[in-house]
């Protein structure tokens, strides 16, 4: 089993940043992809940034210029600074990541346990 423990979060400010981390653990024999994703109360999920193993990022048009992910695949961690902060970025973050646990076995997706981000002067 794989388990995601997701750090950081918070209350920040309008303009301001603030950084959230994710560690994966487990029996993991590789780490296809790493991403965030986001939900607000009545809406659903939605990937806002993701970076595989070879360094290929995505960004949502909502957070492109101003959010930033990473990622250790020696230590499989991943990290999102999140610089210049809307009221509209409050969300709870999902960290998220595409694992094969053996060589030849299948892509299963395992999600962290979410955290707050509270946005609001």
């Amino acid at each position: 089993q794989v388990q995601l423990v997701e750090s950081g979060g918070g209350l920040g400010q309008p303009g301001g940043s603030l950084r959230l981390s994710c560690a994966a653990s487990g029996t993991i024999d590789n780490i296809y992809t790493m991403g965030w994703y986001r939900q607000t109360p009545g809406s659903r999920r939605e990937l806002i940034a993701r970076m595989t193993s070879g360094g290929d990022t995505y960004y949502a048009d909502s957070v492109k210029g101003r959010f930033t992910i990473s990622r250790d695949n020696d230590k499989n961690t991943e990290a999102l600074q999140m610089n210049s902060l809307k009221t509209e970025d409050t969300a709870v973050y999902y960290c998220h990541a595409e694992v094969t646990i053996t060589t030849t076995g299948p892509v299963y997706e395992f999600w962290g346990q979410g955290t707050q981000v509270t946005v609001s002067s």
